[in-house]
């Protein structure tokens, strides 16, 4: 039978959005790691001087996609359980575990946030703010799409570790994820295809040739930038959005 009720799920999920704040080059989220465990601690080792020792266990080095950590600590939560109850995995496994799962979620979170759900989010949010003339409207639905899925993973991904455990990554669910990934993406080339068209011939009349010609460059140049590492594209985007604005002004002036 579980012995962490849902409240104690949802806690874990809660401190999750604190991962990072205490993030450092010798830990980096190993101290945020072990202040979102402590719920699932506290039920778990009702000697303190047996607690204190694993917490300080998992204050040791993690790190991974902040946001599919939470499937981490719910797995790890799982492996707890049943060490408390002298099962499972010692001292040595659980950080073998937390490498194994912090390094796979890393690469996968990477994929489904930076490199799909980011770039689908900023394709929907400039459709939108094209077609209803309302940039603020475009920001808004940007950070929704977003924002919201990143908020419901925290609480449900932990969850999803605590139910599936260790191999919660072995299974059906990563395929499900890579499936979600892919989709997102096709989605993305969709919405981005449809908001390039739009910009290019708003209303079906089209802009002058040298306004084509920057859009084109733009759009290429944003897909070009938006591979590389450093500077990252958020950085791309701010400076081509000065130098936009410069250009406008220099143009009215």
């Amino acid at each position: 039978m579980s012995r962490l009720d849902r409240w104690t799920l949802f806690s874990i999920g809660l401190r999750a959005n604190l991962l990072q704040a205490t993030w450092n080059f010798e830990r980096q989220q190993g101290i945020g790691w072990a202040y979102a465990l402590l719920p699932a601690l506290k039920r778990l080792y009702p000697s303190r001087e047996q607690r204190l020792d694993r917490l300080a266990e998992h204050t040791a080095y993690f790190n991974t996609q902040p946001t599919l950590a939470s499937i981490a600590l719910g797995a790890a939560a799982y492996a707890e359980e049943a060490r408390a109850d002298g099962k499972g995995v010692d001292a040595d496994g659980m950080v073998r575990l937390k490498s194994v799962l912090g390094s796979t979620l890393a690469a996968m979170g990477d994929r489904l946030f930076w490199f799909t759900l980011r770039p689908f989010a900023a394709s929907l949010g400039v459709l939108i703010a094209l077609a209803h003339r309302e940039p603020g409207l475009g920001a808004a639905a940007l950070w929704s799409v977003y924002a919201l899925p990143h908020l419901a993973l925290r609480f449900a991904g932990v969850n999803w570790g605590y139910a599936a455990g260790p191999a919660i990554l072995t299974g059906r669910f990563r395929e499900t994820l890579e499936q979600v990934m892919r989709w997102t993406a096709v989605l993305g080339c969709a919405v981005l295809g449809v908001a390039f068209a739009w910009a290019l011939a708003p209303g079906g009349e089209p802009r002058p040739i040298a306004v084509q010609c920057a859009l084109a460059g733009g759009l290429g140049l944003g897909l070009v930038t938006s591979q590389r590492a450093r500077p990252s594209p958020t950085q791309w985007a701010l400076a081509l959005g000065v130098a936009g604005l410069v250009l406008a002004r220099l143009r009215q002036g």
